[in-house]
């Protein structure tokens, strides 16, 4: 077999298990969605501070980040069948689906899992009761606090190795993150002019400017995020994009 037939075929297998690891992704978060909707309910009388029924699920950001994780792979897999994963340097030259994917990627799916994670297992550290009370535990199964809290971190980063993305210009990807990270943020505030209650414990500690503070560093963390994954995925392909860079400098002559 020639030095050609060979890599076309390892690039073949590669892009087979690509596919499979999209369609993993996509079953585990659509499977954690559904658990959490259907059979997880933690009894009023189950934890200490104040809850509300107001916004059901939709109110926690782990769980909007859990159908953004499952619409992101869904949409990778969509992007296998009828898209590229090709090394392009210009987004003109790529299908619509592409570029949606390669977009909601960065604006989402990376910064808001890393946001969750990183959150969630920081406050975790310092006190548990503040984000996630033991007394949970008996009904939040072990293996969906990892799904929504930890496998949302290693499968995108896994994705960030597998799959080459183009990313949006700065502006247009810090646009969406933002409208999404304070549309989240007014969502939070409507939750408590309805209830008189916030929905995550934290924030009852915390007196107004400090939680203006908090909210402040929130947006501040997102953005870095975005930057952080903006910069991660050049150094990642970075050989790929020069390789690629001097094929179109060639086609140019």
């Amino acid at each position: 077999m020639s030095k050609k037939a060979t890599n076309t075929w390892n690039r073949g297998i590669f892009l087979a298990l690509v596919k499979l690891f999209h369609f993993i992704a996509a079953v585990q978060f659509i499977y954690s969605i559904f658990y959490d909707w259907t059979y997880v309910y933690v009894p009023e009388k189950a934890i200490k501070h104040n809850r509300t029924t107001f916004g059901g699920k939709f109110k926690y950001l782990t769980f909007l980040d859990a159908i953004i994780q499952a619409t992101y792979f869904i949409i990778a897999l969509l992007n296998d069948v009828a898209g590229t994963n090709e090394v392009v340097l210009k987004s003109s030259k790529v299908p619509l689906i592409r570029k949606f994917k390669d977009y909601f990627f960065a604006a989402f799916a990376f910064p808001v899992a890393f946001n969750v994670g990183i959150t969630f297992w920081g406050l975790y550290a310092v006190d548990r009761e503040l984000v996630f009370p033991k007394a949970i535990d008996a009904f939040f199964p072990n293996w969906l606090n990892h799904i929504m809290h930890t496998n949302i971190m290693i499968f995108i980063v896994l994705e960030l190795f597998t799959s080459f993305r183009l990313y949006p210009s700065r502006k247009a990807g810090l646009a969406g993150l933002s409208i999404f990270m304070a549309a989240y943020l007014g969502w939070l505030h409507v939750i408590k002019y309805k209830s008189n209650i916030w929905v995550y414990p934290i924030l009852e500690v915390l007196n107004l400017p400090q939680r203006l503070v908090f909210f402040a560093l929130s947006l501040v963390f997102s953005i870095g995020l975005y930057i952080f994954g903006e910069f991660f995925n050049e150094q990642i392909w970075v050989k790929e994009i020069k390789q690629a860079t001097k094929h179109e400098s060639k086609k140019a002559h």
